[in-house]
C-alpha cells in the first residue's frame, strides 16, 4: 500500500489534468529523464494529443513549485 501513497503523490492537476512530471516516470521506470524524452520522441505516435502528454509553461512551473514545496524537488 505504501507504494501507491508514493505514486498517488507525484500525481499533480494541471489544466483539469491529472499529470505526471516525466523526471517523477523516469524515477519510477529508473532511467534518465533524458532516456525517458527519448523514448516518447522515437514513439511519437503512441503519445499523441494534449490529454497525454504536453509542456508546462513557465507560470505553470512556478505555480506547481510553490503549491508543492514539500514534495517537489526540482
Amino acid at each position: 500500500m505504501e507504494e501507491l501513497q508514493v505514486i498517488q503523490s507525484k500525481i499533480y492537476e494541471i489544466r483539469g489534468y491529472k499529470v505526471m512530471l516525466d523526471f517523477d516516470l523516469a524515477e519510477m521506470y529508473q532511467v534518465e529523464t533524458k532516456r525517458l524524452k527519448e523514448a516518447v520522441r522515437r514513439n511519437m505516435e503512441r503519445f499523441e494529443g494534449e490529454d497525454f502528454m504536453f509542456e508546462l509553461s513557465k507560470e505553470e512551473v512556478i505555480e506547481l513549485s510553490r503549491s508543492q514545496i514539500a514534495t517537489l524537488n526540482k
